[in-house]
């Protein structure tokens, strides 16, 4: 496989289901935003030694190419395309659900610091906004799986508790919002 096409060198990019669309279309955005929180995910694991935050992220970042390739390929498309459902939402949930009882109440709003660790999960969270705000510009326009906004919502606040959780186990506190 070349690592290169020239195929896009006019503006135009191929999506899933081999048909062309504007690199600036709200679809490559969208699919452009997860491929940049995957990054940012990635960053995260680089810091990370915790074992079971290491392996939370590595499954989303598994999660964001099902993601990207569900955003890159139009809802009624005949291509067979892999998508989201609503079993990994729900087992997000449970997983915020275990760790809010871990870290305890949040009882005032928290800076994005403490660790290392911690300080990048906050920067993947607001890439994960970013995301979210353009699957929303996207949906403006056409149709996406019904399951994608669940997920990205629910992601925001995983990667929330685990910056709180990497700060716990570091023994190192949140950066509280001094008014």
């Amino acid at each position: 496989m070349p690592y290169y096409t020239r195929a896009g060198d006019a503006g135009k990019t191929g999506i899933c289901d081999q048909s062309k669309v504007s690199k600036t279309s709200p679809r490559i955005g969208a699919s452009g935003y997860i491929d940049e929180l995957n990054a940012a995910i990635g960053l995260c694991r680089t810091a990370c030694k915790d074992r079971e935050i290491h392996n939370i992220l590595e499954r989303i970042q598994n999660e964001l190419f099902t993601l990207g390739a569900d955003l890159c390929t139009p809802l009624d498309s005949t291509f067979n395309t892999v998508r989201l459902g609503k079993e990994q939402t729900e087992r997000m949930e449970k997983e915020v659900d275990r760790i809010a009882e871990e870290i305890g109440e949040l009882k005032s709003f928290i800076l994005p610091g403490g660790t290392e660790l911690a300080a990048r999960l906050h920067l993947a969270r607001t890439v994960c906004r970013k995301a979210e705000r353009s699957m929303n510009m996207l949906a403006e326009k056409e149709k996406i799986n019904p399951a994608d906004f669940p997920y990205i919502n629910r992601l925001s606040s995983l990667l929330f508790v685990l910056a709180r959780l990497a700060n716990k186990r570091a023994n190192v506190k949140d950066v509280e919002w001094k008014k």
